[in-house]
């Protein structure tokens, strides 16, 4: 019998479908387009949605914020933690993640709205782990540009001792609510925990009762050595991104021998694939559509304005039409080692497609009818090992359609093959990705 693989959603609290759905006078910043999202998700028994976000407006490419302002990418972007609250309390069985960024919460104040949004959503909420790697965010927050990288990473790590303590200091069963002896909290079962490092202090304890999961499930995104490391200590899912099937495989078996060398079972660390799927009717639906996205002139626009935006590089100063020369970042290193494609030949037009245009792997080409992705899917499943892929819109174009398209198209092919779950069988987030 095949072995199913774990779903989940890719998405940010933004203008999205500015274009489509929003431009006859709708809007987005109400969040009731996303709670659509989300309960259509859980139709379809997705594992989870997850909402990413940045702290500032990027005027890297070109010098400029008309690229992403423009295209309404990267800003406007509103802060995905209310945002999760909603579809957490609009849903009953889907989890929500939201992006929150070590550099822009301090860590009590992070831990307490992580707790607060888990039991608003009944244990299903979840924190994707990131620190940032922006100079325009540092400068939103009183820096004037990042710490190195690897300090960063020992920040962090610290933060997430410092956040874990905190969730830590209600025990369970700390509420006990007895009426005879009029006691709400034994407050013998709440510790402060005097935490004093290197570079954060906290008292505590927190001053909210314990997440329903003991804490949030943790996802984050490691793709340097050093973030490797990171997230195959803390994770519960870790967000994949990976050139060709073979990198895939290598990937996830670094991450499963980091997350047993640290301790901890590797079953218990999802890596969760990115995938950009074109789904149509038939296949030369979807190739064609796949082809008129690609010759859109603003996708190689949008696409360097993103690899510019991570990476703090301004990549409007290259020949579209000429090898990337070498470049070094103190942004998100794993983004740039993919994206440049080192030794490749490539010109930097092709690198822009290529993060969009998956064709350039055949075995990752998931252009074409629902049965042709769902299998393609589950041969890439089948060679990599697992765990599952998070599925985000052709080239960050969302719209209902595509959101039909996956819920309604790609997932029930998938349940035809056994390959996706028909049905929720947990109550936490944590649980379900644990099902299988």
């Amino acid at each position: 019998m095949a072995k199913p693989f774990h779903l989940a959603w890719f998405m940010s609290f933004s203008a999205g479908d500015w274009e489509g759905a929003f431009s006859s006078g709708g809007q987005p910043w109400d969040g009731r387009y996303y709670i659509d999202l989300a309960r259509q998700m859980e139709l379809a028994c997705l594992d989870f949605i997850m909402i990413e976000d940045t702290l500032h407006v990027s005027d890297v490419y070109g010098g400029s914020a008309g690229a992403t302002l423009g295209n309404g990418m990267y800003a406007p972007k509103h802060d995905p933690a209310p945002l999760a609250a909603l579809m957490g309390a609009a849903t009953s069985k889907i989890g929500v993640v939201a992006t929150m960024s070590t550099l822009g919460y301090p860590p009590f104040l992070l831990a307490r709205l992580a707790s607060t949004i888990d039991h608003i959503a009944g244990g299903r909420f979840g924190w994707n782990i990131v620190t940032s790697s922006e100079d325009r965010a540092a400068q939103n927050f009183g820096l004037d540009a990042l710490t190195p990288h690897e300090q960063r990473y020992e920040m962090a790590e610290e933060y997430v001792d410092l956040v874990c303590k905190l969730f830590d200091s209600w025990e369970p069963g700390a509420v006990v609510m007895d009426r005879d002896r009029r006691v709400y909290a034994d407050a013998s079962k709440v510790h402060t925990v005097d935490f004093e490092g290197k570079f954060y202090k906290c008292r505590g304890p927190l001053n909210t009762v314990r997440s329903p999961q003991g804490r949030p499930v943790f996802l984050q995104a490691g793709a340097s050595p050093r973030g490797i490391r990171f997230a195959a200590k803390h994770a519960d899912a870790i967000i994949g991104i990976a050139r060709g099937v073979a990198g895939m495989k290598r990937y996830r078996d670094t991450v499963r021998q980091a997350a047993e060398e640290e301790g901890r079972d590797p079953d218990h660390v999802k890596i969760m694939f990115l995938i950009h799927p074109t789904i149509g009717e038939t296949d030369e639906e979807a190739l064609a559509r796949r082809a008129r996205l690609l010759a859109d002139p603003a996708s190689v626009q949008r696409s360097l304005a993103s690899m510019s935006t991570f990476t703090n590089i301004d990549f409007a100063q290259f020949d579209l039409d000429q090898p990337l020369p070498d470049v070094t970042t103190n942004g998100t290193q794993g983004s740039l080692d993919r994206f440049a494609q080192k030794g490749s030949g490539k010109t930097l037009r092709q690198l822009a497609l290529a993060e969009y245009d998956e064709a350039a792997d055949p075995a990752l080409d998931f252009v074409g009818s629902p049965d042709t992705v769902a299998d393609k899917m589950a041969a890439v499943m089948e060679e990599v090992g697992g765990d599952g892929f998070l599925i985000s819109p052709p080239m960050q174009r969302t719209s209902r359609r595509v959101f039909a398209e996956i819920s309604d198209g790609l997932v029930p092919a998938l349940q035809r093959r056994g390959l996706a779950r028909t049905s929720y069988t947990r109550q936490t987030l944590r649980e379900t990705l644990r099902e299988f």
